[in-house]
């Protein structure tokens, strides 16, 4: 899978407009980035790739760029 793919499916997860995010974007800036989208990325997480994130993982991360490390 590209990392044009999985930012696609971050925008679904988050439900925002498709293009909308780069590598580089800051999750603090993103305002859907909440704790419902925190929650929908761990099932994302899990049932997409196989991978456990945990709520330490998900603050360690601030920008897009990486999740998508993590998701590699």
């Amino acid at each position: 899978m590209t990392d044009q793919e999985k930012i696609s499916l971050i925008e679904d997860t988050l439900e925002i407009e498709a293009g909308t995010l780069t590598p580089e974007t800051e999750l603090a800036n993103i305002e859907e980035y909440d704790s419902m989208a925190k929650l929908s990325l761990i099932v994302l997480c899990d049932e997409e790739f196989g991978k456990k994130l945990t709520g330490e993982q998900i603050r360690a991360f601030k920008t897009v760029s990486d999740i998508i490390t993590f998701l590699a």
